[in-house]
C-alpha cells in the first residue's frame, strides 16, 4: 500500500485487551499505532495529541465512559472518527453510541481483516457497522409491510447517492453529523440492508427513493 497510512489510538482499559488489538493491526501496512490509553480521560489528553485519524473506543471503562469519551473527541476533535470497539450488542448500548458521535460500532470477535477495513471506512467517513449490530437493529425496527421513508430519510439517502460523506451531508441539510449517522441505522433497518450503497439500490427498487 502507498500512501501516508491512517493513524490510530486504541482506548480500552483492559490492558490485554487493548495489547491484543494493538498487535492485531501492526501487520497493517496502511495503519500506524499512534497511542494509547486505558480510560477516557487519558484518550482525550492523546487524542489532542496525535490528533490520529480514528479512535478505537471501547464502551466500558473507568473515569470516563466510552460514550461521554465519543461525546468528547466529537466535539473537540472532528478530525478524529470514533469506531466504538465492544463486547456489549444491545440496542441501548448501539443507539447511546451514535447519538454521541461514533461513527460505527463494531463487536470485538471481529477479525483482523474486518477491523482494518472498518478503519479505512471510518476514515472516509462511512457507517461502520458489526452484521450482528446491523442485525439488532433491523431486527428492531422492520415492520411486516414497506415502511416509508420520512423526507428528512430520502434527503439522506439523496446525498449518499449523490457520493457525500456523513459530514458533508449534515451540512447540506445544516443538521448534526450524529443525527445524520442515525438517520442512516434507520434507513438501513427499514431497509434490511447494512451499507449505504446497498440501501439506494434498495430504495430504488422499492420506489421509495427516484433520481433524475
Amino acid at each position: 500500500m502507498t500512501g501516508t497510512p491512517l493513524r490510530v489510538v486504541v482506548v480500552d482499559d483492559h490492558t490485554v485487551m487493548r495489547a491484543g488489538v494493538v498487535a492485531l493491526l501492526a501487520s497493517e501496512p496502511g495503519i500506524e499505532i499512534v497511542g494509547e490509553a486505558a480510560d477516557g480521560r487519558a484518550a482525550l489528553d492523546v487524542v489532542e495529541l496525535h490528533r490520529p485519524d480514528v479512535a478505537l473506543v471501547d464502551l466500558r471503562m473507568p473515569v470516563l465512559d466510552g460514550v461521554a469519551t465519543t461525546a468528547a473527541i466529537a466535539a473537540r476533535f472532528p478530525g478524529t472518527r470514533v469506531l466504538i470497539l465492544t463486547t456489549y450488542d444491545t440496542d441501548a448500548e448501539i443507539e447511546r453510541a451514535v447519538e454521541a458521535g461514533a461513527i460505527g460500532y463494531l463487536l470485538k470477535d471481529t477479525t483482523r481483516e474486518q477491523l482494518a477495513d472498518a478503519i479505512h471506512a471510518a476514515a472516509r467517513g462511512e457507517t461502520v457497522l458489526a452484521p450482528r449490530v446491523a442485525e439488532r437493529l433491523v431486527a428492531r425496527l422492520r415492520r411486516p409491510e414497506q415502511v416509508p421513508l420520512t423526507a428528512r430519510e430520502a434527503d439522506v439517502l439523496n446525498a449518499v447517492a449523490d457520493g457525500l460523506t456523513n459530514a458533508e451531508i449534515g451540512r447540506r441539510l445544516v443538521i448534526a453529523e450524529a443525527t445524520v449517522k442515525t438517520h442512516l441505522l434507520r434507513l438501513f433497518a427499514k431497509l434490511d440492508v447494512n451499507d449505504r450503497t446497498r440501501a439506494v439500490v434498495v430504495a430504488m427498487e422499492r420506489g421509495l427513493l427516484r433520481r433524475p
